[in-house]
């Protein structure tokens, strides 16, 4: 258990409200500031080394070494062989544009995803130099009108002009720039071997460019010096130790929110938030924490769910302690089993969703963000909201939110593993129906409120308080969890052309209603109901709010009206 209860300061220091919950100007990385420096000098870079090239074609050109210039291209012409020319192409390759483009990609990349832990600045630093030198390149060659060498070129002309060379400018902004981040990660002798191998590649870059007869010296010196400035401006923006872009202070989320809780407005009751680790890190805790204080919650305490105790035990803790607020962080199971707990007991809940799937917070009308889903919460208002509860054999008793069923969504449910969940979101559900569609039809016997049992045949039954799923779309159209009714959605479509109706029923949001006299309705129906009981033929895959469940044959739904306390943004229900 973590508990964090900061002491309220005796004297406000009227510190200034942050623009918007669970931000904070302690926890500012001055990334504005950055930009807009980078911006001033990339302006002044573009202007200097503009001005240099209207000096080199204007007053300087017939002076040494600029008189030179043509001899040496000349010179190059002269020395040209096969060997010395497919050597040059190779070297030209370098500094190509798709080269660069696709170098710098593959470079970003490792950067995020091969190191023990994201390198972000490393492939900031890369990818900015790369792209400031391109964006200066353009001013450059806009502002100065050169023509290329009188010599034969070897290379189709593109319509820029001469100066400044961007095969070497970019090709030093790339490898120079890998040169220096090798520099500060590799230590010893290979380090520098590498290093001074990524910096000759941009001087073979802008020596293959003379020998194909492409551009003038100056043009090439040029380029390496836009290259150079580029590297320096983004590097001291990103990498150095008082970078413009600086780091937040390890105890930034501290300050903040000592910040909030000088600052005078009315405490607010305890809270206790409940988050499910696997899901949740610190620093989404760090931001909720931050949130909390900042509306008045001074008297926090985190507590973690469980693999035997997935949230009931904590929030039933909670109660008992007096918690007036609980918030859950985590998936649709933990906001389930929390609200099991909470169920009746007027006691108020924040969701905050961190899980795959996160339904319950799509049908409420949260951000899906941890701390903006808490911030919406904290400044809207209480509302009651109904919950769901199943039974069955194999099956407590329990409550549920969103959605419970039996057949090939909770099949669906059973065979998408923790691993590809964690890696796709919830796309990984879509992979899984795909190997499920071909799963067997099921029978059973449908009791609404007590009327006569209806038999049907189905590929799933979902049991429904709320409507829509993932990717808005609306599988169950007009469930809403506060109407006092749940929805039964029997799914039944056979071959591709019943799937196409079905899929079209829901695209289109319409509700075929259910035959309650026991004709067939097609390959969707709809119902509504108090109490509903279903029994089938055969055990099957069954589900609670996204959880397997044992399989089995019996399933008994019913509706607790307004059992629930959710905190909702205005508007919302």
């Amino acid at each position: 258990m973590e508990t964090t209860t900061p002491a309220r300061a005796a004297d406000p220091s009227g510190v200034p409200a942050p623009p918007r919950l669970g931000h904070s100007p302690a926890l500012s990385s001055g990334a504005g500031r950055a930009v807009a420096r980078i911006a001033a000098f990339a302006v002044c870079q573009a202007a200097m080394i503009a001005g240099l090239g209207l000096l080199i074609t204007g007053p300087a050109r017939n002076l040494w070494p600029l008189s030179a210039e043509d001899a040496l291209n000349d010179a190059f012409e002269r020395v040209r062989n096969d060997a010395l020319t497919t050597a040059s192409a190779i070297a030209s390759g370098a500094g190509d544009t798709h080269t660069v483009v696709g170098v710098t990609v593959l470079c970003c990349l490792a950067l995020l995803v091969v190191p023990p832990l994201p390198r972000w600045r490393a492939a900031l630093f890369l990818a900015l130099a790369v792209w400031l030198q391109s964006l200066v390149f353009l001013l450059i060659t806009e502002a100065v009108d050169r023509t290329r060498p009188d010599v034969e070129r070897l290379d189709a002309s593109p319509p820029t002009s001469s100066y400044t060379s961007g095969h070497t400018g970019a090709a030093t902004a790339l490898y120079a720039g890998l040169a220096v981040l090798v520099l500060s990660r590799v230590r010893g002798r290979w380090g520098r071997v590498v290093a001074v191998l990524l910096l000759l590649i941009p001087l073979l870059v802008g020596l293959a460019r003379l020998y194909r007869g492409m551009h003038h010296p100056s043009d090439v010196v040029g380029g390496l010096l836009n290259g150079a400035l580029s590297l320096f401006v983004v590097g001291r923006a990103v990498l150095a130790d008082d970078a413009w872009a600086a780091r937040p202070p390890a105890d930034a989320v501290d300050i903040a929110v000592a910040a909030a809780v000088r600052r005078p407005g009315p405490s607010r009751e305890a809270a206790v938030v409940i988050v499910n680790p696997t899901v949740t890190d610190t620093a989404t805790r760090d931001r909720l924490r931050l949130v909390l204080a900042q509306r008045g919650h001074t008297d926090v305490t985190f507590v973690e769910t469980t693999e035997r105790d997935t949230g009931g035990g904590q929030a039933a803790d909670a109660v008992r302690g007096g918690a007036g607020l609980i918030v859950a962080c985590g998936g649709d199971g933990t906001i389930r089993a929390v609200a099991d707990a909470l169920a009746g007991t007027g006691v108020t809940l924040a969701v905050v969703p961190c899980g795959t799937g996160n339904l319950l917070a799509r049908n409420l009308g949260l951000p899906l963000d941890p701390a903006d889903a808490l911030a919406a919460a904290l400044t809207g208002e209480p509302r009651a909201l109904d919950l769901g509860t199943i039974s069955g054999d194999g099956i407590a008793r329990t409550h549920f939110t969103a959605m419970s069923g039996a057949g090939l969504d909770a099949a669906v449910m059973g065979s998408t593993s923790d691993r590809a969940k964690s890696a796709l979101g919830w796309p990984a559900y879509v992979l899984a129906g795909l190997g499920e569609l071909r799963g067997p039809r099921m029978r059973l016997a449908v009791t609404l409120d007590g009327a006569p049992a209806l038999h049907r045949t189905a590929r799933m039954v979902l049991i429904a308080n709320i409507g829509t799923v993932q990717g808005g779309t609306a599988l169950v159209p007009g469930a809403r969890p506060d109407d006092g009714l749940l929805d039964l959605a029997l799914f039944d479509p056979r071959g591709a052309g019943g799937w196409l109706r079905a899929a079209g029923v829901l695209l289109r949001g319409s509700r075929p209603t259910g035959n309650a006299s026991g004709a067939h309705g097609g390959p969707v129906e709809f119902f509504t109901f108090r109490r509903a009981e279903l029994t089938f033929t055969r055990p099957q895959p069954r589900e609670v709010d996204g959880d397997p469940v044992a399989p089995g044959r019996r399933i008994t739904a019913e509706v607790r009206p307004g059992a629930l306390t959710v905190l909702l943004p205005a508007g919302e229900k």
